[in-house]
């Protein structure tokens, strides 16, 4: 009984519910594709990689230091791999190594997240107008009715056009708490890649590079 309501009162909101629909589908493809890629793909054991890479550092066996960075895809091993692939040389070609990685990497952990908010705030917009264009609706239905119709035709019309703007916000409501959710993930991510970095970019100056 719940899913024939829910359909009827879909089918009965006409083309805004199917635009409506669309932009709910992809922003759940989108938090679906970034929950992957942030906590999925970025996930290593950041203390026991650092520690790895320090380790190595100090021994000066950069070679196996590129080898485990380049078994992961993540952010951290990227990044850290283009400073090792400078060591040696001066602090300032490893700090341009990594920075200039670093602004090819972290733009893909931002990459598609700011969409969900559009998207959010499309769903909501397009309710409120599937809702309005319904009331114009019923309202014309009205003036052409006969006296004793007219109350319950503009009920009716009233209760199906406010089908849109439900919906509208139960599209909106999970793409705002997903991109609030991605938000914070990504921003504590990046600021751990950084911190670390800086920690290895520390090691490799103080063990290998050139002033």
């Amino acid at each position: 009984m719940f899913l024939e309501g829910v359909l009827r009162a879909f089918t009965s909101g006409g083309t805004f519910m199917y635009a409506i629909l669309g932009v709910m589908l992809i922003s759940i493809a989108i938090m679906i594709e970034r929950f992957i890629y942030i906590s999925v793909k970025n996930r290593i054991d950041t203390t026991a990689f650092v520690n790895k890479m320090i380790e190595l550092i100090q021994k000066g066996d950069v070679v196996r230091a590129i080898q485990i960075c380049n078994a992961s895809q993540a952010a951290l091993p990227q990044i850290t791999r283009a400073g090792l692939e400078e060591y040696g040389k001066s602090s300032t070609d490893i700090q341009n190594a990594l920075e200039l990685a670093a602004m090819s990497e972290i733009p893909k952990l931002e990459k598609r997240t700011q969409y969900l908010s559009m998207f959010a705030n499309i769903a909501t917009l397009l309710g409120l107008l599937g809702t309005i264009f319904g009331l114009i609706d019923s309202f014309d239905a009205v003036a052409s009715a006969a006296a004793s119709e007219k109350a319950t035709l503009l009920s009716q019309g009233i209760a199906v056009a406010m089908n849109t703007t439900a919906f509208g916000l139960i599209a909106a409501i999970p793409a705002l708490i997903g991109y609030s959710y991605i938000q914070e993930k990504t921003n504590a991510l990046v600021d751990n890649i950084n911190e670390n970095v800086a920690r290895i970019y520390r090691r490799m100056v103080s063990t290998g590079s050139r002033a």
